[in-house]
């Protein structure tokens, strides 16, 4: 198990490598935004590529943190089994809907994906506005998103079943229910 356990740790850090990265996106996005509105009402330029751009980051925001937000157990989850229970209940949960969910979805997604990417780049497709940029890059992100995603539901699925043969109940299941 600790090679495993290793494993998971990898994961958790290219999770982590790559949620770095999208925060960077979030303030490099308002700067651009930001950049881009003063242009536009100060001097009349804008550009179809600075407001492109913005959501393309938006779009590296979401794929590339999604696997992070995993990791620290604060996505979106159906609340009707997993809040209540126990700490040992949301483990076998987790190592029950992992496999069962996460993973069929995310790797169909992920192949899906793939071909939607290859497509995009073999074409050289871009925006038909005047300026705009290449679709293929952003396309790119969707199947690495997936992908992290579905590493990171590896190693929590790793993580989950050491908690429950060791009986650690230090692996943290809680997470904070969404105000309603």
């Amino acid at each position: 198990m600790g090679g495993l356990l290793r494993f998971a740790g990898v994961v958790d850090g290219i999770s982590r490598f790559f949620s770095w990265i999208a925060a960077w996106l979030v303030l490099l996005s308002c700067l651009i935004s930001a950049g881009n509105a003063a242009s536009r009402y100060l001097f009349s330029l804008s550009s179809n590529a600075w407001l492109e751009i913005q959501w393309q980051m938006f779009s590296g925001i979401f794929l590339l943190g999604a696997a992070h937000v995993l990791k620290l157990n604060e996505h979106v989850r159906v609340d009707l089994l997993y809040g209540g229970a126990s700490p040992r209940r949301k483990l076998w949960i987790d190592v029950i809907g992992l496999p069962l969910f996460l993973f069929p979805s995310m790797a169909v997604m992920a192949w899906f994906a793939w071909e939607f990417f290859l497509t995009s780049f073999h074409s050289g497709e871009h925006s038909s506005n005047a300026g705009g940029l290449l679709f293929w890059p952003v396309k790119l992100l969707l199947p690495v998103g997936l992908v992290l995603v579905l590493l990171q539901g590896v190693a929590e699925l790793i993580k989950r079943i050491a908690a429950l043969r060791e009986r650690r109940e230090d692996l943290i299941v809680e997470y904070e229910r969404p105000l309603q």
